[in-house]
């Protein structure tokens, strides 16, 4: 019998993060609140730039965002929000960084996990992702639900089950 595997990764799609974020524009630029003010919202290839006029109006800002980006099933652990700072003319600026892979550190703490659970499976680290393979698909099972009830904070897909 051959051994089974998986991957884990964390992805998201990137077209529906462009579809949730041209959403949110749009509901910005047409709601009365927003109407004269300079307010700004840019997809980067690695984050979201936020632009508004006082501190209400980006938490209401990202507040828009995030529910598109749920009506879209794009997960909000995707999101990294970093400090609000003052930008030029009294205006508030935020960056929402966007998280992709593994890194090493939480690459480490999956292999950590899966190992002290279920100490059967081969677990290594290729790159941004973890392949976790067994003999027993049951094992595999059992890994999977471990990792998806273990609170981190970066969305985990599992990919490539054979």
């Amino acid at each position: 019998m051959a051994d089974a595997s998986f991957d884990v990764v964390s992805e998201y799609e990137r077209q529906e993060l462009v579809n949730a974020v041209d959403q949110a524009h749009r509901e910005i630029s047409n709601r009365y609140d927003f109407k004269g003010t300079n307010s700004s919202l840019e997809l980067g290839e690695k984050e979201i730039k936020l632009e508004a006029d006082s501190d209400y109006k980006l938490t209401a800002m990202i507040d828009i965002l995030k529910s598109k980006m749920v009506k879209r099933q794009v997960d909000l652990k995707v999101l990294d929000p970093q400090k609000p700072e003052p930008a030029a003319k009294g205006r508030v600026r935020q960056t929402l960084n966007l998280r992709q892979g593994l890194s090493d550190d939480l690459a480490r703490d999956v292999v950590k996990r899966i190992k002290a659970d279920q100490p059967k499976l081969q677990v290594r680290i290729e790159g941004e992702k973890v392949r976790v393979i067994g003999k027993n698909k049951d094992d595999l099972q059992a890994a999977i639900k471990l990792l998806r009830e273990a609170d981190l904070p970066i969305p985990l897909q599992f990919t490539n089950y054979r």
